[in-house]
């Protein structure tokens, strides 16, 4: 019996010390254990899950504009602008779905809901399409118009790619989160990992997309839109059911409750008592040293002294005082620290999230100008003519090769030659260093834009492939904005994800979605100010219809130096940051690393 006793002991022990150490549990609710959960098992699932899911969406992006001009019958101008308002729609219902996880149903549930979602809107557009826009059979290509369509009709396509961008923006943000979920980042081994898993899971996004715009690209270029909804459909399915499969292998983080009513209380109670005068030393404020968590199974955020307003929402008055001897507590009068600290910690993230904007500009103009740019160039090698958008591929290319270069040689370099931290660059370092690439990517462009103009038609009517210099010159600027990406949205990635308190992970996954979204609008705005500014006493303007007439060269060079403006801003808005200092769950100790510029 004795034996028996010391055996359940040993046993109960090497289960305890195999528990994750973030608070992360099973299927069932309990502890998770390291060795049956998560680990690179489940995150191979997500990336295969993720690679397919994004060959999906994009077999409907990456040609929308050409479906609603060739199918819908609309111009241009109607056509770029339904398209940009549908693309907006995605990132605003991200944060949605990182609403919905943080607050209510947890990641997994918030994955699978709009997955399911996002798949009966693939399916309903490939049905409405097959059934009654591609008529007649075969039209849609640049030679066979189709014909006219009922509101019914357009109404049920508006609905169908509607929930598309609903199921993907509102799984988009909790995925990637998810995945870095299955990682016990208190465990050097698996913290490393999770670190990877962040670049493997970028390499998933851009090797689904590059299927997307090159394969499913072509077959609806060519007309065949039902055969690549289809596809799509059937790619998100497919996701569906891979993420499914991989259910009692997932790690869990428990959603936290509404945080804009957590934000809300901290704010209100400072207010509140904002003529209290505050104690010399952080030991009096509530929950500072207490055991309980704010948040069941979050891990207790350290007092930190930015934003002192903010302490006067965990300052326990004599209000306070009485309240609790009666057994009440007012959450709208006394906070938790880390209730604050979660609050400060937002408030952080702001200044750096806000200079990504402007990266995201640059990003954006990959899919524009760069393809106006490209057609406006000689496309043609022997008889094949290159369609200006296949030339993405190249900064799928680089992300691929840069990815491998930065995880194989530059980071453990960097490891190597930094004496203080053995870890590289921080994330910090990383999205200043693609920032610095971004500039060079669009430098590149205004210098080939010099070079394309040289050799133009000045008197082009129709500007395509007007110049003799080759469509491959813009290589170099595709190059560098697939390297600005593995270093800036990579990055990006993991330092919301790891400065984001506990209960706001997936909100941290949807501000790098937002700032995409946020990049278009400002771009598009502008372009705008650039072309009424510049279009004066008869002149085309900078970017006109024929661009061999205009100044392509000039708005590129304006962005360069906008986002050199933007680094300096960034630099001192990184020097001036404080990372999130954590205590392991209710109360083990967890050091930060330093995140240094």
């Amino acid at each position: 019996m004795a034996c028996l006793e010391v055996c359940k002991q040993e046993n109960f022990k090497e289960e305890h010390e195999a528990r994750t150490l973030d608070g992360t549990t099973d299927w069932h609710g309990r502890p998770a254990i390291r060795g049956k959960s998560g680990g690179w098992l489940a995150g191979i699932i997500i990336l295969l899950n993720q690679g397919l899911a994004t060959l999906a969406f994009f077999g409907v992006g990456v040609n929308l504009v050409l479906f609603l001009t060739r199918v819908l019958q609309q111009n241009n101008a109607d056509a770029a602008n339904n398209v940009s308002k549908w693309t907006g729609t995605v990132y605003i219902f991200s944060l949605v779905g990182a609403f919905l996880s943080d607050s209510y149903w947890g990641r997994f549930k918030t994955c699978a809901i709009f997955q399911v979602i996002f798949v009966i809107g693939l399916v309903s557009l490939s049905l409405s399409s097959y059934i009654f826009l591609i008529r007649p059979k075969g039209c849609g290509d640049e030679r066979t118009l189709c014909g006219s369509h009922s509101s019914l009709e357009i109404g049920l396509f508006y609905l169908s790619i509607y929930l598309v961008a609903l199921g993907n923006g509102g799984y988009q943000p909790n995925i990637a989160t998810f995945g870095a979920d299955q990682f016990d980042e208190e465990d050097p081994k698996e913290g490393h990992s999770k670190v990877a898993f962040f670049s493997y899971f970028y390499l998933a996004m851009n090797l689904g997309s590059l299927f997307s715009n090159t394969i499913l690209g072509y077959f609806e270029d060519e007309g065949m839109w039902a055969l690549g909804f289809w596809v799509s459909a059937g790619s998100a399915l497919a996701a569906l059911l891979l993420f499914l499969g991989g259910t009692t292998r997932y790690r869990h983080f428990k959603p936290g409750g509404n945080p804009l009513a957590r934000f809300c209380q901290v704010i209100v109670s400072a207010t509140k008592k904002w003529k209290v005068e505050m104690p010399p030393t952080a030991e009096d404020l509530y929950n500072i040293d207490g055991n309980d968590c704010s948040m069941a199974g979050n891990r207790k955020i350290l007092h930190t002294h930015g934003f002192k307003f903010l302490d006067r929402a965990a300052f326990i008055s004599s209000r306070d005082l009485d309240e609790q001897k009666r057994g009440q507590y007012n959450p709208w009068r006394l906070c938790p620290i880390t209730l604050v600290e979660e609050v400060k910690c937002i408030l952080r993230l702001m200044p750096i999230w806000l200079c990504t904007i402007l990266y995201s500009v640059v990003f954006t103009q990959m899919a524009s100008l760069f393809v106006e740019q490209g057609a406006a160039m000689k496309t043609t090698v022997s008889n094949f003519k290159i369609p200006p958008a296949s030339m993405s591929s190249f900064d799928i290319l680089s992300v691929a090769a840069f990815i491998f270069l930065y995880r194989r040689v530059l980071d453990p370099l960097a490891s190597k030659l930094r004496k203080k931290n053995s870890k590289g660059l921080t994330e910090l370092q990383r999205m200043g260093i693609g920032l610095v690439i971004a500039i060079m990517a669009m430098l590149a462009a205004g210098i080939v834009e010099c070079y394309r103009l040289k050799y133009a038609d000045k008197d082009c009517t129709n500007c395509e492939g007007a110049s003799s210099l080759s469509i491959f010159w813009q290589v170099p600027q595709y190059a560098f904005i697939g390297a600005s990406e593995v270093f800036m949205y990579v990055g990006q990635l993991e330092f919301f994800n790891a400065q984001a308190p506990d209960g706001l992970k997936s909100f941290g996954s949807a501000l790098c979605m937002t700032s995409i979204s946020l990049g278009n609008y400002v771009s598009s705005l502008l372009l705008t100010m650039v072309m009424k500014i510049s279009t004066v006493d008869h002149m085309p303007g900078w970017v006109p219809g024929n661009l061999n007439k205009g100044h392509l060269d000039r708005f590129f060079f304006l962005l360069a130096g906008l986002t050199t403006i933007d680094l300096v801003v960034y630099i001192a808005s990184a020097k001036w940051y404080k990372c999130i200092e954590l205590e392991g769950k209710c109360g083990e100790s967890n050091e930060q690393d330093n995140y240094e510029v």
